[in-house]
């Protein structure tokens, strides 16, 4: 069943993935840094930097047919994945796993089983192929036998540790105006689509795929073909109700209009065709002065839609969710069908990914720590945490010295920036607390575990640990992301940026390439996650992780018109047929971006001032490297179908603009190019966007 999500208001730098394995290499050895058989020279830097850098690579690269995407970042996750699937068989060969015992003195699985466990489960597919859609046919009968409204309402708290079956959800977060205490949070569950794909023109058609895909499935559980097509238009129409009134996309990146703190009582009163209290007490949820309503204008029109629709147009929609979020847990050929159209029709995939690499994936997702102990043990060389941590002390020095040159911020909204700066948490690698998996079951195969049922395990476990925190201290050593994945993220409630080892790895950042390329890469990653301390959203909060207002009216004000020019520069570009790309959602990325160039450009001085400067290599100057360095690390290559996705739903630009948009805002690039007017990448002095 689908895993309800919590509010995590969490940013990553998504696309970016390094190959996480420790290669031991020759002291001899000579790394190359940048790729110059990549590079197409025939193009100016000053006209095109990402055809400069990866043009031959562009030319001579064709995109997996079990990928929508590729790039540099596609290559190390795969690589990666490798590595760790390379661990997981050596585990299972060798079954050497810690001896656990629980307080009663009695043997239980290590953590490390759990994860060989869960994974040997995913890979039995004749197991799940046998079971059929057996699985999930009690929960399709509890919808079955519900004859009213009040039944209804007992299904959907009943399901809600199983995942959740639709409408609402609720979930245990900071309070996002006080931190350090977890509050209860009441949000949208989530529809078959995002919001965008129900009310926009532009996009019609793959709400017509996406209702031929509902019927063909409401025919594969039972219904015939006549009476799975009306079903089918019921479901949109009544999921297209229930998106209209939800707040748009950028909306929801305003924290401000998400917290909306209610007492049960007023939120009866907002949306009275729920009995909100005995939801809570149904979650387990006795008393509780007030929960934060996420958007208050989806829950006063849930609330009309619900006593405007029948009881059988309520089932239909809750059977299609149960089915709908079951289909990846049960048999292959379910399985298929599901990415058949989330996959291959939304997102322009042409094969599926080689089973092992799927099973990873949704281990990763459900217990990715247990997995993690195994891959920290075998692969993550302790020096690199060091080096980490110089690096990201040098780029934390260089934002300071750009917050204290902002000519535009004031003396006194310097001082509070410098101290939220200050306040800052940086966490390397892997957490010094493991996550305590203990009261977790996770069957095994010869005790007959199944994935239907581990996966369901794991999400009751994860709505009860949850829902055991509301009103306790929040446990700010707990990490959002496993070690093994390549990626990293800011936490703006807990004012933290968090590096998993997996990203720490070469070649993305290796001790043998020069230090220019390393911080045109993992360094500009690091000054990334700090940026996003400072961009429109994450600047909302102050350096406790609270959400409150630490800005002078004028310099918020002028905050406010640098981001309207970084909207326009990203809005006018045309990326796909007339779609362009949406400057105002992706508004903290590209800044994120702006500013993680910038801190760590001045890093590099700052470890040059220090250290000394290096020769040229390959004919190129430690600068030119280092953006050289930025442009190879959004070498990407999308279809089409993957583009049109991405920028419907994600909050970052895709790759092949990343690379060079916020570079045209850089003053030093023009010094290291000799970027001059008449040139593609030119802008003017005051029209370049000067933020951080």
């Amino acid at each position: 069943m689908r895993t309800f999500k919590k509010l995590m208001f969490t940013t990553a730098i998504a696309s970016l993935g390094v190959i996480a394995c420790k290669t031991e290499q020759k002291p001899e050895e000579k790394v190359q840094g940048i790729v110059l058989e990549n590079m197409d020279t025939s193009v100016q830097p000053t006209d095109d930097f990402f055809r400069y850098v990866n043009g031959k690579w562009v030319d001579k690269t064709e995109i997996p047919a079990d990928r929508s995407s590729w790039g540099g970042f596609g290559e190390l996750r795969k690589k990666t994945d490798a590595d760790v699937l390379a661990i997981l068989s050596e585990a299972i060969e060798q079954g050497n796993f810690p001896k656990i015992k629980d307080a009663n003195g009695n043997e239980i699985d290590s953590d490390q089983q759990k994860a060989v466990n869960y994974y040997e489960t995913i890979m039995d597919t004749l197991a799940r192929n046998k079971a059929g859609k057996d699985p999930v046919l009690p929960f399709l009968k509890k919808v079955d036998e519900i004859k009213s409204f009040n039944e209804v309402q007992e299904f959907i708290t009943n399901m809600a540790p199983y995942g959740g079956v639709g409408f609402y959800g609720f979930g245990v977060f900071n309070d996002l105006k006080n931190s350090n205490v977890n509050a209860g949070y009441m949000g949208a569950d989530g529809l078959g689509l995002s919001r965008d794909y129900y009310v926009d023109e532009k996009v019609k058609d793959k709400l017509e795929k996406y209702q031929i895909f509902v019927a063909k499935m409401l025919q594969e559980f039972g219904d015939d073909e006549a009476t799975a097509q009306k079903n089918a238009a019921t479901i949109v129409a009544f999921e297209k109700s229930l998106a209209e009134p939800r707040m748009t996309k950028e909306e929801r990146r305003d924290t401000r209009k998400i917290y909306n703190p209610m007492t049960v009582k007023e939120l009866s009163e907002l949306s009275p065709a729920i009995d909100w209290e005995a939801h809570l007490k149904g979650l387990g949820v006795e008393s509780i002065d007030k929960v934060i309503v996420t958007d208050p204008g989806y829950f006063k029109a849930m609330s009309d839609i619900l006593k405007s629709r029948s009881i059988e147009d309520v089932k239909l929609l809750l059977r299609w969710n149960v089915i709908n979020s079951a289909l990846g847990l049960l048999s292959t050929d379910l399985e298929k069908a599901n990415w058949e159209f989330y996959s291959k029709e939304m997102r322009g995939a042409k094969e599926q990914r080689p089973r092992d690499e799927r099973a990873l994936g949704s281990l990763n997702g459900a217990i990715g720590e247990a997995l993690g102990k195994l891959y920290v043990d075998k692969k993550f060389p302790p020096e690199a945490k060091k080096k980490a941590k110089e690096m990201i002390d040098n780029v934390m020095l260089g934002f300071e010295k750009r917050i204290n040159a902002l000519p535009w911020m004031s003396a006194e909204t310097k001082t509070k920036a410098l101290e939220k700066l200050n306040k800052l948490t940086v966490k390397i690698a892997y957490p010094d607390k493991w996550k305590d998996y203990s009261e977790l079951q996770i069957k095994g195969l010869k005790n007959g575990g199944t994935y239907f049922e581990n996966s369901i395990n794991v999400s009751k476990w994860n709505f009860n640990k949850n829902i055991g925190k509301l009103g306790k201290e929040v446990d700010r050593t707990e990490w959002g992301m496993s070690p093994q994945t390549v990626n990293a993220y800011f936490n703006p409630v807990n004012n933290e940026i968090v590096f998993p080892a997996a990203i720490l790895q070469p070649p993305f950042y290796n001790y043998k390439a020069d230090e220019a390329v390393n911080y045109g890469g993992i360094g500009a990653v690091i000054g990334h996650e700090i940026s996003h301390s400072f961009d429109d959203s994450g600047a909302r909060f102050d350096g406790d992780g609270n959400l409150k207002n630490w800005w002078t009216e004028e310099d918020s004000e002028k905050f406010g018109k640098a981001g309207e020019k970084l909207i326009a520069q990203f809005d006018n570009i045309v990326a796909i047929d007339s779609m362009h790309l949406n400057g105002k959602f992706t508004l903290g990325e590209n800044i994120g971006d702006l500013g993680g160039i910038q801190a760590a450009y001045e890093g590099l001085q700052i470890f040059l001032a220090k250290n000394g400067r290096p020769e040229n290599i390959d004919g190129f100057t430690p600068e030119q490297r280092f953006f050289l360095s930025w442009g190879t690390i959004w070498r990407t290559k999308m279809r089409d179908e993957a583009l049109r996705n991405l920028i419907m739903t994600d909050t970052h630009s895709p790759g092949m603009y990343r690379a060079y948009m916020p570079l045209k805002n850089v003053d030093a690039f023009y010094e290291a190019f000799d970027v001059k007017e008449g040139d593609n990448m030119y802008l003017k002095p005051e029209e370049r966007v000067r933020i951080w």
